[in-house]
């Protein structure tokens, strides 16, 4: 996320810009930029998080039968009712906490939608919200397009932690909301129920929401556990969860996602989402209704899978030379590039992507100061296997400097 550019507003009775303030504060989306230079290029695309192999039939099954039944017309606004008590009992499932369908539950078009309807509904132009980095670059933008003022808490490597003190001085009178996004996309951190009990006691002491991006909630490796932040005591009031059906079902392009909040909150989230985007997909709801009904062997398998494709994919990159941080959750490694002596990030991503064939993300784009991820790259593993290894193939051109 970048701080404002320190653009200033346009005198009144000066000539405007063509294009807003806001627009002029954030660019184009690096990750879908590398997907470009991808097809460009010819290379394998290990930048943008999107499986190349096939969703699971149950779910593709489902949405066909929706379609051939002609649930093509709009659901309720706020998501199909079956889809919304589905939520609720996987989200009862999962937390053992109950939630009301019908009141606590907003159906979006994917979780990025959900997050800035989300933020919207309870951050006001000039409130600070927390976030901690690097982060999911989508979180730049959204603080821009609500008015908000970032605030930041630094993750460090190598094993993301953070520093108590940082955190407290970062929540003020002023915080409205934090944005926390646990298993981390791109670190892979999972946050500890520590680390997420200090989250709270802070959101609890200055009366702050907090927004929790769960969306890789069943990805976790190695021992380590998801914990929702809406289970620490005191939280359930204050926070809106949020989660989709992207990762979990490789649907990336169906864009249905959802929060879940307490009843005040839910109606505002709600009136957000009808005027940005009315409603999410009708068919696509039905099929994610039976989705959330899968049985406990699809999650644990799904997560068996890809700790197989992150393992591989440490070993291979650690010989090509990369210092690997090892993820613990989501399906992304942060990698350091400085044993290859490029100046930095972007002309490294732009070497791989051209003339060894691999597309990944540069640091950089997760940093509010881009010089802190120069000599950082993201791959992501949520690929097959012959597509893995065809990536750490081409991978050994390098050579370490």
């Amino acid at each position: 996320m970048r701080e404002s550019s320190g653009l200033a507003p346009p005198r009144r009775g000066a000539r405007r810009s063509a294009i807003s303030h806001k627009a002029q504060q954030f660019t184009e989306s690096v990750i879908r930029e590398m997907t470009r230079l991808a097809l460009q290029h010819g290379a394998i695309n290990l930048a943008q998080g999107f499986p190349d192999f096939s969703a699971p039939e149950g779910i593709k099954e489902a949405a066909v039968c929706a379609i051939q039944a002609d649930v093509n017309q709009y659901a309720i606004t706020w998501g199909a009712q079956d889809f919304r008590q589905a939520i609720a009992q996987r989200f009862r499932h999962d937390t053992g906490l109950a939630v009301d369908p019908e009141t606590e539950v907003t159906v979006c078009c994917g979780a990025t939608e959900t997050m800035i309807a989300s933020l919207l509904a309870v951050v006001d132009p000039g409130d600070e919200i927390v976030v901690f980095e690097p982060f999911y670059e989508n979180y730049g933008p959204d603080a821009i397009i609500c008015g908000a003022v970032p605030r930041y808490v630094e993750l460090r490597p190598p094993d993301w932690t953070f520093d108590p003190a940082e955190l407290s001085a970062a929540f003020t009178d002023h915080t409205r909301a934090v944005i926390l996004n646990t298993p981390n996309n791109p670190t892979g951190k999972v946050f500890t129920r520590a680390e997420l009990e200090l989250i709270a006691a802070e959101c609890r002491r200055v009366g702050a929401y907090a927004l929790t991006d769960e969306i890789y909630q069943y990805l976790v490796y190695d021992g380590f556990r998801h914990t929702p932040l809406a289970t620490v005591p005191g939280m359930r009031e204050r926070t809106i969860t949020i989660n989709a059906l992207s990762k979990t079902y490789s649907v990336t392009g169906w864009r249905v996602g959802y929060a879940i909040a307490p009843a005040e909150v839910t109606n505002a989230i709600r009136k957000m989402h009808d005027f940005l985007t009315v409603g999410a997909a009708a068919p696509l709801q039905a099929a994610g209704a039976a989705a959330l009904r899968f049985p406990e062997t699809y999650y644990r398998d799904l997560c068996e899978t890809y700790r197989q494709r992150r393992d591989r994919m440490l070993a291979g990159l650690e010989d090509a030379g990369f210092r690997c941080y090892c993820p613990h959750g989501a399906y992304y490694i942060m990698t350091d590039i400085s044993a290859f002596g490029f100046p930095n990030d972007v002309e490294f991503a732009h070497h791989l992507a051209r003339d060894v064939g691999v597309a990944v993300v540069p640091g950089s784009s997760f940093y509010r100061d881009p010089a802190r991820g120069a000599q950082q790259v993201r791959f992501s593993f949520c690929k097959k296997e012959a597509t893995l290894d065809e990536a750490l193939h081409r991978l050994e051109k390098l050579t370490a400097r």
